[in-house]
C-alpha cells in the first residue's frame, strides 16, 4: 500500500493527553515535544553556569565590572557581523549545532582554565563570555524554531515550547544549587557543555522530524545573505515604530544594569565564601523562575487580553520606579536582590512577551533584521552605558548612590510613558500595513 493511502491511527495516549494543554496535531507531537525538551536543556543549561558568572561579577571591583559591560558591548559588535558572514556561507541546518559546538569548545576551555588558576585573570574573560553566550544560544534556538514551523503552527505551540524553557529556567537554577558544594562551581561548566551537546544533537534531529505545512520548506537550507543580516540597525534608525521598540529595550537594561551592579558590589561585600555567593544567586534565579511561571500561567496572557499591549509593558517600568525610591531609602543586599526579582519576573513574564507581540505588526524581513539588532547589540548597549553612566555619576561627579537612583526616577517615568503608547502605536502601524 502507498503510504500516503495509508489509514491514519488513532490519537496515541501522549497525543491525547498534549492535547489537553496545548493544540497539536498528532504529526506534530514528536516535534513539539522534542522542541520543548530541547529549550528547556538551552535554558537549563545556560542557568547552571549562571550563577559562576554572577559570583565573578560579585568578587569584581566597580571599575572592572564597567569594562567587562564595554567589552561584552564590543564582543557582540565584533559577534554580529561575524555571525552574518557564517550563517551566508554555511547550509542553515548546519548552523546551529556548529554555533553550539564552538560554545561548547569555549565552555570546556575556561572549565580546564578555572580549574587550574581559579578565577583569576580568566574571570573577566568568562563574564564576557557568559553574556554573549547567552543571548546567542537563546536566539538561534527561536531561529530554529521559525525555520521549522510556520505561522499557523507557531501561533499553536510556541506557548508549549516556551514552557520548555521555564522549565529549564527553575531546574538549572536548582540543580546548580544543588550540586556546587558536592563537584565545586567550576565542574558545573563542565555539565553545561555535556547539555549543550545534547541540545545541539536535538537540534540536528528536530529538522529532520518536523513537519513543517507551509509549502516554502523546502528553502529552509537557503542562507541568507550577509546584507541581510547587518541591516537591521538601518531599519530601526530609518522606522520610528522599531526605533520607538529600541529605546524600550535601551532604557530596561540601562536601568535593570544599575541594579544588577549593587547586587553584584554588595553580595562581594556581604557574603564572604564564593560556593555560598553561588548558592545565592542560584536560589534567586530559582525563585525568579518559579514566580516567572505562575504570572505566565495565570497573568500574563489575561493582562495582554484584557488590558493590552501597554499594559504588560508598563509593569516592568512602574516596578522599576518604585524600585529605585525604596533602593534609595534602604540599600541592602536582600533588598536590591528583591527588587531585582521583581524586576526580572516583569521582565520574562510580561514585557518580553509584550515587545514581541511588537514585532507582529512588521514584515518577516524586518523582524528578521531589526529584531535580531535590536535583541543583540541594544541589549548589550544598555548594559555597557549604564556601567560608564553610573560609574561615571558616582566617582567623577562623587554622587552618593541614593542620589544616583533618584536621578534616574525621571528616566524610568519617560520608560513609563513611552510604554503607556504601545496599543496606539501598535494600533497604528496595523491599519498601515491593511492600507
Amino acid at each position: 500500500m502507498d503510504l500516503d493511502e495509508a489509514p491514519v491511527p488513532e490519537r496515541s495516549l501522549v497525543h491525547k493527553l498534549l492535547r489537553r494543554a496545548v493544540d497539536v496535531e498528532r504529526s506534530e507531537v514528536v516535534a513539539a515535544l522534542g522542541s520543548f525538551v530541547t529549550f528547556a536543556l538551552v535554558l537549563g543549561g545556560y542557568y547552571l553556569i549562571r550563577p559562576v558568572r554572577e559570583n565573578i561579577s560579585a568578587e569584581a571591583t566597580a571599575d572592572q565590572r564597567q569594562l567587562w559591560f564595554l567589552l561584552v558591548f564590543l564582543a557582540m559588535l565584533a559577534a554580529v557581523p561575524v555571525f552574518g558572514w557564517v550563517v551566508a556561507r554555511v547550509p542553515r541546518k548546519a548552523v546551529l549545532p556548529g554555533v553550539y559546538a564552538f560554545f561548547v569548545g569555549l565552555m570546556l576551555f575556561f572549565w580546564a582554565a578555572l580549574r587550574a588558576d581559579g578565577t583569576g585573570a580568566l574571570g573577566g574573560a568568562f563574564f564576557v563570555f557568559g553574556s554573549v553566550f547567552n543571548l546567542f544560544v537563546v536566539s538561534l534556538f527561536w531561529i530554529l524554531m521559525s525555520d521549522i514551523y510556520d505561522s499557523a503552527q507557531a501561533k499553536r505551540l510556541y506557548g508549549f515550547i516556551a514552557a520548555g524553557g521555564t522549565t529549564g529556567a527553575v531546574l538549572g537554577p536548582f540543580a546548580a544549587n544543588g550540586l556546587v558544594r558536592i563537584v565545586g562551581q567550576e565542574n558545573l561548566l563542565l555539565i553545561a557543555a555535556l547539555i549543550f551537546v545534547v541540545a545541539a544533537a536535538l537540534s540536528v534531529w528536530l529538522r529532520g522530524v518536523a513537519i513543517r505545512s507551509a509549502p516554502e520548506s523546502a528553502a529552509l537550507d537557503e542562507p541568507p545573505t550577509l546584507r541581510t543580516l547587518l541591516s537591521g540597525a538601518e531599519r530601526v534608525v530609518r522606522d520610528s515604530y522599531l526605533l520607538r521598540i529600541a529605546g524600550y529595550v535601551l532604557i530596561a537594561n540601562l536601568l535593570s544594569t544599575f541594579f544588577y551592579l549593587e547586587q553584584s558590589r554588595l553580595a562581594g561585600e556581604t557574603i564572604a565564601d564564593a560556593t555560598a555567593r553561588v548558592q545565592f544567586f542560584a536560589e534567586r534565579d530559582l525563585i525568579t523562575s518559579i514566580l516567572t511561571v505562575l504570572v505566565q500561567v495565570f497573568l500574563a496572557g489575561r493582562v495582554m487580553s484584557w488590558l493590552g499591549v501597554s499594559a504588560a509593558a508598563s509593569v516592568l517600568p512602574a516596578l522599576t520606579v518604585l524600585g529605585l525610591a525604596i533602593y534609595a531609602a534602604w540599600p541592602e543586599l536582600h533588598v536590591v536582590a528583591a527588587i531585582m526579582v521583581a524586576e526580572r519576573v516583569a521582565a520574562f513574564a510580561l514585557s518580553n512577551p509584550a515587545t514581541k507581540v511588537l514585532y507582529t505588526a512588521v514584515d518577516a524581513d524586518e523582524r528578521y533584521k531589526a529584531q535580531n539588532f535590536i535583541d543583540t547589540v541594544i541589549y548589550r548597549g544598555g548594559d555597557a552605558l549604564s556601567g560608564a553612566v553610573f560609574n561615571g555619576l558616582t566617582k567623577a561627579m562623587g554622587l552618593p548612590l541614593a542620589a544616583v537612583a533618584l536621578a534616574s526616577i525621571p528616566v524610568a517615568g519617560l520608560w513609563l510613558f513611552m510604554s503607556s503608547r504601545f496599543d496606539a502605536a501598535l494600533k497604528a502601524r496595523l491599519a498601515e500595513g491593511v492600507r
